[in-house]
């Protein structure tokens, strides 16, 4: 495996699950494809099946909008109806279409959709200065592979599926993960989160409280270190899963508390920003069934025990963003853009400076 944030010491709040990943919510599945071909391609997709790819029970879910300068189709449904039902796909802003018409081509070849339609989860962020958007670089068979290769356990990081092309604070970004685990006196529950990550100016990144962003000034590619006086114009796309059985609109509490994640990491958005948030649960397994009656027997926690995972999901958020610049590596791209990973040592010793 890839170093991960702790490694370097990062004082991050809170307990990890066993492999500090959205998988450590229990059925959860991470699939890859990453496409690097060429000088062009620089771009993959993300699968996260909520329930692992042999079941295909509806999850209760929530969705939060940050700033919407993004896409993420099937959202106006979970909206409305309260159910995720069926894998999500994360990739770059102009291959949307062939993720989303994968899956459903994936559902009906495995038997996999909850009802007659499906209107599937496909969430982007623009990887057009590494990558080549305009070249359709990715594929059905790519669509599949991600969706056929999910698996439990420890996952990858940085510049992997979705996340290859992708830029976070002026260094590299992509994927990243994370989670928490709550002591049984506040239920046990587990927390995980995985991310998509292309935002930020180099002068706000902010690690463990210090201001690391404005110590870097070389090599930022768009301001030159220097602050703009105007937020960014980048994404990102947070998906959190649980085992603790929430509403949707409870679910829709945890997935805003992404962006507080997301500020302890220095953003603020902006205007040309696609910040958009989903979060699911893997418990009442019959959601979405019924009795003779129209009845559902379903269990929820109340909102007077919901403070720890709201605050688990801001955590996790933040560790994952983090998670995914250390795993990043250098890359060059699209028309020869460089773009540098997030220098280790650097980062340690300026932590020892403001003693974190």
């Amino acid at each position: 495996m890839k170093t991960r944030a702790r490694d370097l010491g990062i004082p991050f709040e809170g307990d990890t699950g066993i492999f500090n990943a959205i998988t450590d919510v229990s059925g959860v599945a991470v699939g890859y494809a990453t496409v690097i071909e060429g000088d062009t391609a620089r771009t993959g997709v993300t699968i996260i099946h909520p329930r692992g790819s042999k079941d295909h029970k509806p999850v209760y879910a929530g969705v939060h909008s940050f700033n919407g300068n993004g896409e993420m189709t099937g959202a106006a449904w979970i909206e409305e109806g309260g159910l995720l039902e069926g894998p999500i796909g994360i990739t770059n802003t102009h291959s949307v279409g062939i993720v989303r018409d994968t899956i459903i081509a994936w559902q009906v070849k495995n038997n996999a959709m909850y009802q007659k339609w499906s209107c599937p989860v496909v969430a982007e962020t623009a990887d057009g200065w590494l990558n080549d958007m305009n070249g359709f670089h990715i594929k059905e068979n790519h669509v599949m592979k991600a969706l056929d290769s999910a698996k439990s356990g420890a996952i990858e990081e940085g510049n992997v599926g979705g996340g290859t092309g992708m830029i976070c604070y002026e260094f590299k970004g992509g994927t990243g993960t994370s989670s928490r685990k709550l002591p049984e006196k506040l239920g046990g529950w587990t927390v995980g989160v995985l991310v998509q990550s292309n935002f930020g100016q180099r002068y706000q990144l902010t690690v463990a409280g210090a201001p690391v962003g404005q110590h870097f000034k070389n090599d930022a590619p768009y301001t030159g270190g220097e602050n703009p006086f105007k937020q960014d114009d980048g994404s990102l796309i947070v998906i959190i899963g649980t085992d603790a059985p929430l509403l949707p609109h409870q679910l829709k509490r945890l997935a805003k508390r992404a962006t507080i994640g997301m500020a302890r990491t220095g953003s603020l958005g902006g205007n040309g920003s696609g910040d958009i948030f989903l979060a699911f649960s893997t418990a009442s397994p019959n959601a979405a069934h019924a009795d003779d009656k129209g009845l559902a027997n379903i269990q929820t926690l109340s909102n007077n025990h919901i403070d720890p995972l709201l605050s688990a999901s801001a955590l996790a958020t933040e560790e994952a963003i983090i998670n995914s610049m250390v795993a990043a590596e250098d890359m060059t791209g699209f028309n020869g853009l460089d773009i540098k990973a997030l220098p280790h040592k650097e980062v340690k010793d300026l932590l020892r400076k403001y003693h974190r």
